[in-house]
C-alpha cells in the first residue's frame, strides 16, 4: 500500500492521479474534507480507501499498520498551508508534530517517507541553497517546515530507510482550484481575465518594478514526477529544492494567460500593507543538489507550463 496524506489536495491529488497512471490503485488517502470541495480532486481517481487525518493520526500514534501486506511508502502532503497563520500552537501541531509522528512510524518500519517541505525556510535571503546558514523563516508556516527539516538533519545519521524532504517553490498547476486565496497565480489570473479581462498584479515594492517580483514557478506536473523518481530510487536520500532553478517575473505568467486566451491586459495594484515584511520578492531554487541525487529530466518553463494548465482549465 502507499498512503498520500494530503491526498484530496493540490499536489497529493496529482500524486494520487500519477499513481493511478501507473496502475497503482492500493492507495489510502488521508485528508481532512472540511471544505467538501475538495472532494472533485479524489472523484476521477481509483483508491483502496479514505481516512479522516485525525483518525489517521490516532492510529499511527497506536502504532498500528496500515494493508495485510505492508505499506511501502507515505507522500506526507498534507499540512496547514497558509502563510498568513499566526497561530504558532495550531501550526506546529499540524505541520511539525504531525510530520514528527508519521517519520518515526515510517523508520520503525522502514518505509519510504517523502514529505512536503518549502522554499518559504529562505525567508527572504537571495540565497537558495539547503544549507542552514541561508534559512531564515520569516512566517509560522515556514517556521514548521524549516523546524522539521532541522528535526530530519538531526536523525539523519541513524535512518536507516528513505526519508526525503521536497522544498517545493511555486507550485501552479490542476487541481489547487480549493485553495481559495492561496491558489496560484496562474490560476486567479485566468478567473481575472475571463470575468473582467484585467490580470491584476503588486506594483513594485523594495527595489523591484511593476510586476517584476520573481518566482521559482514549478508545474505540478514536473513537482509529481520528481516524487516518483525517488519513490523508484529508495536509496536516494536528503532534503532537495524542487524548483526548475530559473526564476521568473509575474508579468511572465499573467502574459502567458492573456496570450492563451488571446485577450486582456495588465494592472497594478498598490502592495498590500500586511504582507510587507512577510513576503518573498525573489526565489530560484538551487538544484544542485537535486542534479547531483541523479535527477536529470528537465521542467517546463512558465510558457510552456501556463499553455498546459490553460488547456486542462478552461478545457
Amino acid at each position: 500500500m502507499i498512503i498520500v496524506t494530503g491526498g484530496a489536495g493540490f499536489i497529493g491529488s496529482n500524486i494520487v492521479k500519477a499513481l493511478n497512471e501507473r496502475g497503482e490503485r492500493d492507495i489510502l488517502v488521508v485528508d481532512n474534507l472540511t471544505n467538501g470541495h475538495k472532494m472533485h480532486n479524489l472523484a476521477d481517481l481509483d483508491i483502496a480507501d479514505y481516512m479522516d487525518r485525525l483518525d489517521f493520526i490516532e492510529r499511527i500514534n497506536q502504532g498500528e499498520s496500515f494493508g495485510k501486506g505492508g505499506v511501502q511508502a507515505i507522500f506526507h502532503e498534507g499540512a496547514t498551508s497558509a502563510t498568513t497563520e499566526w497561530d504558532g500552537h495550531f501550526v506546529m501541531k499540524n505541520n511539525y508534530d504531525y510530520s514528527k509522528s508519521l517519520l518515526h512510524w515510517s523508520l520503525q518500519r522502514g518505509v519510504q517517507y517523502l514529505y512536503a517541505s518549502s522554499a518559504s525556510v529562505y525567508g527572504a535571503g537571495g540565497t537558495f541553497v539547503e544549507q542552514r546558514e541561508y534559512e531564515q523563516p520569516i512566517n509560522m508556516y515556514a517556521y514548521s517546515k524549516f523546524q522539521f527539516d532541522q528535526y530530519v538533519r538531526r536523525l539523519q545519521p541513524e535512518m536507516r530507510s528513505q526519508v526525503v524532504g521536497f522544498r517545493y517553490f511555486n507550485v501552479y498547476g490542476p487541481r489547487e482550484q480549493h485553495k481559495g486565496t492561496m491558489s496560484s497565480t496562474a490560476f486567479h489570473f485566468n478567473k481575472q481575465i475571463k470575468e473582467s479581462g484585467v490580470a491584476k498584479l503588486f506594483a513594485g515594492c523594495d527595489g523591484y518594478g511593476e510586476g517584476e517580483q520573481r518566482r521559482d514557478f514549478v508545474y505540478v506536473g514536473d513537482a509529481v514526477k520528481v516524487n516518483l523518481w525517488f519513490l523508484d530510487h529508495p536509496d536516494k536520500a536528503g532534503i532537495f529544492n524542487l524548483g526548475t532553478g530559473r526564476s521568473q517575473a509575474f508579468n511572465d505568467m499573467a502574459r502567458a494567460v492573456i496570450e492563451w486566451h488571446g485577450r486582456g491586459k495588465i494592472e497594478y495594484i498598490p502592495f498590500p500593507d500586511h504582507l510587507k515584511g512577510a513576503y518573498q520578492n525573489f526565489t530560484e531554487a538551487d538544484i544542485s543538489a537535486l542534479r547531483a541525487a541523479g535527477y536529470h529530466d528537465s521542467f517546463l518553463t512558465v510558457e510552456e507550463g501556463v499553455r498546459a494548465y490553460m488547456d486542462l482549465l478552461n478545457g
